[in-house]
């Protein structure tokens, strides 16, 4: 095995505060309101896949990118976390938007009159109490801002979509239920990406670090490359493996921490981690977001 090899980089300016920020889905979609809670004076770029709104970053056709990761009922976001080490951005904030389920249906449609509910699964499954409730049947579509276009465009008054406001407002929808999901804590996380990394103090809620790496193929090799971080008390929020290369036996670990690089203790713990990994790289440095806490 190479010798663990640390990838940093550090950059002056912070994260863009104008400009455009790309993200997944239609226009409506509930990564189209990340970006406005988030970052409210940047223009939204819809993109086809999470891939095309990387690219549109790397071709300078927007400053950051808003990428979902995890959600508080659904769990990880598929693809993401394979996705980050090699998209060539660097992570520079995150966003916690806490997600409303509403029943959006065409102009002056009556609750009772709906038959059926469309939107991405995921969003039916969090719906089950309330669709059951009112006799409403679930239907899948691809994304929940497309379900209601779909809406709008047929004029069925007996079919509505499950989204945000915010997709009713942009394609003219009666909300007819509001916050109707069966969790009130649904939540999804973001992450802010940017071609440049900004690894400056910022924010009222302390630092985060975010970073991969893979193993040395010695035994006990993640026991010993996660006691730097206990014995140094740095607190691990996050660790999770996934397969590379369509290898059984090729792990990669996505890990986030709480604190600085350059904080004492972070520092110490990093180096004890590099002894002991073949591959360590540093995704990015940001503020956390207060709504972690």
């Amino acid at each position: 095995m190479q010798p663990a090899e640390m990838v940093a980089q550090t950059g002056d300016q912070p994260a863009m505060l104008s400009g455009r920020i790309a993200f997944q889905g239609e226009p409506g979609a509930y990564s189209h309101q990340a970006c406005r809670e988030a970052r409210p004076n940047m223009e939204a770029l819809p993109c086809r896949t999470f891939e095309d709104a990387i690219e549109a970053v790397l071709r300078c056709e927007a400053d950051l990118a808003m990428l979902p990761v995890e959600n508080s009922t659904y769990g990880r976001v598929a693809d993401i976390h394979s996705l980050l080490p090699n998209s060539g951005l660097h992570i520079v904030a995150e966003a916690f938007v806490r997600v409303h389920i509403n029943l959006l249906a065409v102009p002056g449609t009556p609750l009772s009159q709906v038959r059926r509910a469309i939107s991405h699964t995921v969003l039916l499954g969090q719906c089950r109490d309330f669709l059951r409730a009112h006799d409403i049947r679930p239907v899948v579509a691809a994304d929940t801002a497309g379900a209601a276009r779909g809406v709008a465009e047929t004029g069925d008054a007996e079919q509505a979509a499950l989204a945000s406001e915010l997709a009713g407002e942009i394609y003219g929808l009666d909300v007819l239920a509001r916050h109707i999901e069966d969790q009130s804590n649904n939540t999804t996380r973001f992450l802010l990406m940017a071609r440049e990394a900004d690894w400056s103090r910022r924010g009222t809620a302390g630092m985060m670090t975010s970073f991969v790496f893979r193993v040395r193929n010695i035994p006990a090799a993640l026991y010993k490359a996660m006691g730097g971080f206990a014995t140094n008390g740095v607190n691990m929020t996050k660790l999770e493996s996934y397969m590379v290369g369509g290898s059984f036996t090729a792990t990669q670990f996505f890990a986030e921490i709480e604190g600085h690089p350059d904080d004492a203790n972070v520092r110490l713990a990093l180096e004890e981690l590099r002894y002991f990994t073949s591959m360590l790289t540093i995704l990015g440095v940001y503020p956390a977001d207060p709504r972690r806490h």
